[in-house]
């Protein structure tokens, strides 16, 4: 493919080199290593938050918050990666699905039915392709009915709403720091908790459930990132703010050249966004195939990212009636968003976008 749907950044090597050098010199490859260490304080700095644990990827993230939240059951949505709801089931957390906005693709606060909040102990609301959810009135929910909110903010570094970053919202929030994602580690997440007891108790959990003196006080797992990795992380950000500058400039250029042609996620008022994705909503399924498949034909990856709805699959949920996320699912496609694309590969695309669905609605 000329145009990846994602390309990994590749920081300077000789850079990593060293940091890799100096971990041979050291033979210290994990348990909360020097590397893991730096880059933690650097996260913590960069992103706002206080309370940050890393972990060795993003779906560890998710099992960790879970646990250490100590939740049962859930009201989440059908319209997010698999992991989401697989780290649920397979903690054997119950869980039931509730629909999203159609035009910010979160869990809407408003459909959410009122047996099910009475019915739950928490929320897991997803931050899709970095929009903040409607944080204020989910709050209102969560105090209402007494919930534990976790957020799966897997796309969210950088994201900003009201004037912090978006990882500071819920009791937890949990991130992505996948090779695709934004920033990353290669492997890699990190959670963020607002109090300091559940910090201290995830950090027990990530390393078997063991306290300071070796002993399995809580039943835990090894979620440890290791140096290697955190390495890699240290060396990533050293141009994380150009990474961020560029992908966010590539993103309003796309929306600039297609406003006309696609549908676009409505993006809350007060958030500045990362440039994560390149979300692109057609106005029917036969459209959607026809437009990949073309760009295929040109060189263009795209992905139906979320395809299917996770409330469409027996593996999660059998017959539920989630309208809007079923239709956002058979609907959506990314275009190619990576930090080596260029505004001149954007309008390339842009432009091949535009011709396809012209030709194609002008047939129907």
């Amino acid at each position: 493919m000329k145009y990846p749907i994602v390309k990994p950044f590749l920081p300077d090597l000789l850079h990593y080199q060293s940091h890799i050098s100096d971990i041979f010199q050291r033979n210290w490859l994990t348990n909360n290593g020097p590397c893991v260490e730096m880059l933690t304080e650097k996260l913590k700095g960069y992103l706002g938050v206080e309370h940050l644990l890393l972990v060795a990827n993003g779906t560890l993230a998710l099992h960790v918050a879970y646990q250490t939240m100590s939740i049962t059951k859930t009201i989440t949505t059908p319209f997010t990666f698999a992991a989401t709801s697989g780290a649920l089931r397979l903690q054997n957390i119950q869980m039931r699905f509730s629909d999203v906005c159609d035009k910010t693709f979160n869990l809407d606060p408003k459909k959410v039915k009122e047996q099910d909040l009475e019915w739950a102990d928490s929320l897991v609301p997803v931050h899709v392709f970095g929009n903040p959810c409607d944080v204020n009135a989910i709050q209102s929910l969560a105090e209402k009915y007494n919930l534990k909110v976790i957020y799966d903010a897997a796309h969210c570094f950088g994201s900003e709403y009201q004037g912090q970053s978006l990882l500071n919202f819920g009791d937890c929030a949990t991130l992505s720091l996948h090779a695709t994602k934004m920033f990353h580690s290669v492997e890699g997440g990190a959670i963020i908790f607002k109090h300091q007891a559940d910090f201290e108790k995830a950090k027990k959990i990530i390393n078997f459930g063991q306290n300071q003196s070796q002993l399995p006080v809580l039943v835990g797992t090894n979620a440890k990132m290791s140096e290697m990795h955190a390495a890699m992380g240290l060396s990533v950000f050293e141009s994380v703010d150009l990474i961020m500058s560029h992908r966010r400039a590539l993103q309003q250029e796309y929306i600039k050249q297609l406003t006309e042609y696609v549908d676009l996620q409505e993006h809350a008022i007060g958030a500045e966004f990362n440039g994560a994705y390149m979300p692109t909503l057609l106005k029917n399924q036969d459209e959607l195939l026809y437009l990949k498949q073309k760009l295929e034909d040109n060189g263009i990856q795209t992905r139906r990212y979320f395809y299917p709805c996770l409330s469409d699959l027996d593996t999660y949920a059998k017959s539920v009636a989630m309208p809007n996320a079923r239709s956002i699912s058979s609907r959506i496609l990314c275009l190619p968003m990576y930090y080596d694309l260029s505004f001149e590969d954007v309008g390339i695309i842009c432009n091949i976008v535009k011709s396809i669905l012209t030709n194609f609605r002008q047939k129907v």
